[in-house]
Formats: structure tokens, sequence, C-alpha cells
């Protein structure tokens, strides 16, 4: 019952019913976590109160308080969802749900078990945003009583939190919340850093006191001046984690950041920052380059602000940050600000939709990702933008992460603008799709109906909607391809069998499914194309399924090559083959059919394993530029190289990659891949190569038999 009195002193703003109902689900935890302890040593409904005061310190509606009390009962005790849905309705059922780790699920590693309950978390969160309220409060309490932990544990926890909680924290504007996660898991993971830090700054603080009191005072006297009379000035002190974090990244002394003074200014109104800052500036001189107008353009987690850097007197470095009481509120609170600050909502709900916006991205982001390991490493490049504001041309400003590029823009419009755009303007401008956007450019995308995603782009992209989407279409375009190459080899296999697939009819496709547990004929085609399973041994399961008539007509022929695109059909880097060549073609499990030259040399260890092969011909009708390689024996001049990639281009061909090496002072070994469209016009190529002076020798590069 005491347990209950501290938490009663921090739910007075709710109603008296609303208080019943909370004390009503307290007696149902405390007599579900009879018994139970913690890893401290405390009663373990300790824990539940103590995320319940967290979050009846943000006033959280009574809701959230119940789902915070009964938050691990579903988890650790006999305690049902269904029991909790019908004591206190399904929405704080849901809302317990959402917090509940899945521990009854078998997983192969603790990464999938933190990847799929976090995944079970955002599909929670978008249909209530307090479930990640109530789970950043669960772990606040689980960091602040760590100590009790066995180290490993304490380690795994303190990196997850620092990876996914905090960052999260900061996303939904909650900047006090996150910083306290963030020292309490540097604390733990590098204690011997904090306490060096801790123990500097503490020393420094004393240092700095009088300085800082000075600075304090001549802001404030002159503001006060100035008719700005209600107005607050704090020296603002940094959090040790963000220290540790700029001497990592900038490689700075402790001294280099310690020697910038940082102040707060709160003003009354909106308009009054804007005059603080002439103000500030009047007193001292701002730094060309370092003012940052956070309240024209916020941050992407709501936050607003004026920022300016000052040199102060004898030349010290001041940061100064401008804002409204309202604006301070939401920097500290984020999202938890609609329920803490009722009297002033407007703010706080533009955080709220903030917020349900971000979530909505996960969630088609989470669509559109194979597994919930990807999903997660995605929201963690997520989690970590430096912001670069770009404007599109209806001027509407579009938040990026720094070092976004022009189809990540195109991605952030919409997923169907990024998979069909083919070129950009920035401010008016042609510049390509792999530009860097920087703060202040305006963007115009560039589409073409027939235009697709090139796996290329995966190297430059850096947010995680484009880098999903991109994923996304080509596992789709895979698929497609994998099937029908899939459906191709069947049939063959069922033509050299004399048994062609339209004479079986739905029952034998039924039971040959049923069979190899696949849930349709397409999932089947795909597995084949894929390589995962032999076409050959399909079509005798498929021939055991039934009789059916077979025309004794249908000839064994090989698999048609007909291009040099796609996914389920590659061709190998070892032998580079070009229609012309003699081929054979290799199930590689996973990637589909992989085309050979039939005296490639490293398949020789395979030749054993004939069920791995299939026969394949180039189609009369084969089209589109093929790589190979060429190497080139060439004399040390100036020159040479220009008038080689002058005799290619003459050649129709096109120079893709040059490798050099000496082979003595006078001579170069040259190995250059170029794109040939078959062996008559490689040939020509290699006549227009000899022709240069400077060559000695010219010859195809394979990968042959001894």
């Amino acid at each position: 019952m005491s347990l209950f009195k501290q938490l009663r002193k921090e739910i007075s703003y709710l109603e008296e019913a609303q208080i019943a109902e909370i004390y009503e689900a307290f007696l149902v935890a405390q007599n579900a976590h009879a018994g139970q302890k913690r890893d401290t040593g405390e009663n373990y409904l300790t824990h539940p109160i103590a995320v319940a005061i967290i979050l009846a310190n943000m006033h959280m509606d009574y809701q959230s308080i119940i789902a915070a009390l009964l938050h691990d009962v579903v988890e650790d005790t006999v305690v049902t969802k269904e029991f909790i849905a019908d004591k206190f309705g399904t929405v704080i059922a849901d809302l317990v749900d959402g917090v509940t780790k899945l521990s009854q699920i078998e997983f192969s590693n603790q990464a999938e078990v933190q990847a799929e309950s976090f995944r079970k978390m955002v599909l929670a969160m978008s249909r209530d945003i307090r479930v990640i309220l109530i789970k950043l409060a669960d772990r606040l309490h689980n960091m602040r009583t760590i100590g009790g932990v066995m180290p490993a544990k304490s380690k795994r926890i303190s990196c997850e939190t620092l990876d996914i909680y905090a960052p999260i924290a900061n996303r939904l504007g909650m900047h006090a919340l996150c910083l306290e996660l963030e020292t309490l898991s540097f604390s733990i993971l590098h204690p011997r850093r904090y306490r060096i830090l801790h123990d500097a700054m503490t020393k420094t603080r004393g240092n700095r006191k009088e300085v800082m009191a000075t600075i304090e005072k001549e802001i404030k006297q002159a503001l006060v001046k100035k008719s700005l009379a209600e107005v607050t000035v704090n020296g603002r002190e940094k959090n040790i984690y963000s220290i540790y974090r700029k001497m990592s990244t900038r490689h700075l002394q402790f001294a280099a950041i310690m020697d910038v003074y940082a102040f707060r200014v709160i003003v009354p109104e909106f308009d009054d920052c804007y005059r603080a800052l002439g103000i500030v500036h009047s007193l001292y001189k701002p730094v060309p380059g370092r003012f940052k107008d956070y309240i024209a353009i916020p941050k992407s987690n709501g936050y607003q602000s004026l920022h300016t850097t000052l040199f102060g007197p004898y030349g010290m470095p001041i940061e100064v940050q401008i804002r409204t009481q309202a604006m301070d509120n939401m920097a500290n609170h984020g999202i938890a600000a609609h329920w803490l600050y009722k009297a002033d909502t407007k703010l706080a709900d533009a955080a709220q939709v903030r917020a349900q916006q971000w979530i909505n991205n996960l969630l088609e982001m989470q669509q559109n990702t194979g597994s919930s390991l990807e999903f997660l490493d995605n929201v963690r490049v997520d989690l970590f933008p430096d912001e670069v504001y770009v404007f599109t041309p209806k001027g509407h400003i579009m938040e990026l992460p720094r070092g976004a590029t022009v189809v990540d823009f195109a991605y952030m419009i919409h997923t169907d603008v990024g998979n069909s755009c083919v070129a950009a303007r920035i401010d008016r401008q042609f510049m390509p799709l792999s530009t860097v956007l920087l703060n202040g450019q305006t963007v115009s995308i560039i589409t073409a109906p027939d235009a697709k995603p090139n796996p290329a782009w995966l190297n430059f992209v850096v947010t995680a909607r484009a880098r999903s989407g991109i994923r996304a279409y080509l596992k789709g375009q895979k698929r497609g391809e994998s099937i029908e190459l899939g459906k191709q080899l069947l049939a063959q296999a069922l033509a050299e069998m004399s048994m062609p697939l339209q004479k079986f009819d739905q029952v034998a496709i039924k039971a040959l499914l049923e069979e190899t547990q696949f849930a349709t004929l397409d999932d089947l085609y795909e597995s084949i194309g894929l390589g995962k399973r032999l076409a050959i041994f399909t079509a005798h399961q498929l021939a055991n399924m039934a009789q059916p008539e077979v025309n004794i007509d249908n000839k064994s022929r090989p698999l048609l090559i007909r291009g040099a695109e796609g996914m389920a059909i590659t061709f190998a880097d070892c032998c580079h083959p070009i229609p012309g060549d003699k081929i054979i073609g290799y199930f590689d499990v996973g990637n589909g059919l992989v085309i050979h030259t039939e005296d490639c040399a490293t398949l020789e260890k395979q030749r054993k394993r004939r069920g791995q092969y299939m026969p394949v011909l180039w189609a009369d009708d084969v089209s589109g530029d093929f790589n190979v390689e060429v190497n080139v024996e060439a004399l040390n001049q100036k020159g040479a190289l220009a008038q080689l990639a002058h005799e290619v281009a003459e050649a129709g061909s096109n120079i893709e990659d040059i490798k050099m090496s000496d082979t003595n002072t006078d001579y170069s070994l040259l190995t250059l891949r170029l794109t040939v469209k078959n062996t008559a016009h490689l040939e020509r190529v290699l006549r227009h190569i000899g022709r240069v002076p400077m060559v000695v020798g010219v010859i195809r590069k394979k990968a042959i038999n001894n």
C-alpha cells in the first residue's frame, strides 16, 4: 500500500474515478508479481510503480498509467491479454500488448528477438503512440536501476538503449529523457571514460563560474535595456555523452569543447526571439555562418529555437539559444508536452502530427523490408539524421538527413516518384541523380513511365525510405523474372520427358503443391528459377501425380538466352560469356541461372554435380551489350591510352574498367573490360586495338581448362 501512496501523490491531476481504476490495476499487478524479485533484489512491483510515476510526471492519461502498472504481467506472469481486456478494456490491453516483448516465440539469436520485438512495437505505435512513451519510461527506470544487473546483460541493454531508445526519444523531441538515457548508457559501456570526463567537468565548472556569471549578467542587462524585461538567461551545461561524441567524431580535445560558453535565453513571445537575437548580435559580434533558424524551419522532431555563435569577451566563443517558454517545453518533452502542457497545445499537437508521420514512414519501410533484422538496420539509419532542408518547386520544405541525394528526395516525395525518376533539376540546372543535396536548394524531379530503380542507387542513397523502396522494387522484379525462368525450366524438363505442362490437370498441380509445400504455382516456379529446386526432379514429381495424355512429338531442346538484362539469369565474371561462345547454365542456389562458357575452368570442380547444369543456347534474336575482358600488352609511351580508347570507340565498343600492371620498365599489361554485342564484334574490337602502334599484343582474357 505504501507503494501506491507514492503513485497517488503524482496522479492527483486525474479524476477520482480514474484514480480508483488505477488502484484496481495496482492490485492486479501486486497479486500477479507476488513473490517476484528484480535483479537488484527489490520487490518486482517497485518497477511498474516507478514506470507509472515517470508517466505521471508527464501528466499522461489514466489509461497510460494503468498500462504502465500492467506492462510486465502478460510477459512475466499468468495474467493474459484477454483478462486485461475484460477488466480494463481493449485499449489498455492493446497498450500492454504493444510493450510486451516476444518471449514466447523461439528465435535463433538475441538479435532476432530484439528486431522482431521492435517491429511488433512499431506496429503497436502506429495504432497508439502512447506505446512508445510507456516503453521509454520502462527503459528509463531499467537504466536507472541497472547497477544490480550482471555486467554482460547490463552492457547489452545499455548498447540497445544507446542505439535505439535514446535516438527514438530524440526523434520524438523528448530531449531531457534522451540525455538521461545517453548518460546512463555511456556510464555503463565506458565507465572509465565517463568517470574521467565527469571529474574534468566538475573541475572546469568551478573555474568557469565567474566568467559565466559575467556574460549572463551582460546579456540580461542588454535585453532589459531594450525593453525585454520578462526574460530568463541561463548558463547551459553540456551533456557528458555529447561532449564525448564531439571529442570522438571531431577529434577534439576536452579543453577545445569546454572553451565554448553556452547560454539559453527564454523570452515571452514568438516575435521577441528575433528581437533578442538582434540585441545579442549588437552586444557581441556574431561568427559568420554559425546562425541557424530552427523557428522558421523546425527540426524533424518539432524542435524550435534560434542558434547563434558569438565572439564574447576576450574573443571567447559563446553559443546562444533563443526560444519562447512553449518552445523550451517542447524541446525538453517533445510529444509528451501534449499531455504535460494542456494549456498550450498548438506546438504539442504539431509534434504529435510529426511523430505520427514518422511512424507512418516506419510502417511503410517495414512493409518493404524482407526481415525484422533488415528493418531494424534501416531504422537505425533513420534515427541519426543531421537535417538538410530543401524546397520543392512549389516552395514546400522537405527535411532530409545530411548527405541525402536526389534519389532520397524523390522517394521522400512518394515511392512511385522514386521508382520512376530519371533526372533532376537543382536550382534549374540538370544534375545527376547521385548529387548530394545542400541546404536551401530547390529540387525538381523528372520521371518517366517506363523508368525503374537501378540497383546501383543502393551505393549512394542514405535514407532508409529510399533504401527499402529500391530493395522492395528489385525484390518484386527478381521474383517476376525468377517465376518466368522457373516456368521455362519446368516446361523444358517436361518436354524432355515428352509430357507438356498444359496436359496436367489442376488435381495433379494441387497434389504437387501439397507435396512440395508451396502455396501457389508461382512460388514453385520462383524456387526453380532461383535454383533452389531442380526442374527435372520437380518434373518427375509432377509425372507421378497423374498420367495425362502426352504429346510424343515434343523434343528436348536447350533453354534460349535472349539478352544481357535480368536478375534471374546472370553471366559469370570468371569467363564473361558473349553471344557466339559455346555456353552452359549452372544453378547457383538463391541466385538463379548463371551462364558460363563451356570451357570455363571454374566449373571443373563442379562437373560431377550433373543435376546442377542446364543446356542453354544463344537465341537467334539475342540483343544487348555484354562484358568481356581483354589483355593488352603495350609500350610505356605517352598517348598510348588515349589512342587505345579512340580505337575501342571507333569499333563501337566502350571501356568499362581498366587495370594496369607493369611487366618491365618498357611495357605494361592492361586488362580492359569492354562491352560487345557478340564474338564477331569482339574480333572487330581486337583488330582495332591491334592497329595502335604501341600495342605489342592483344588477346581475350578467359578462365579456361588446362
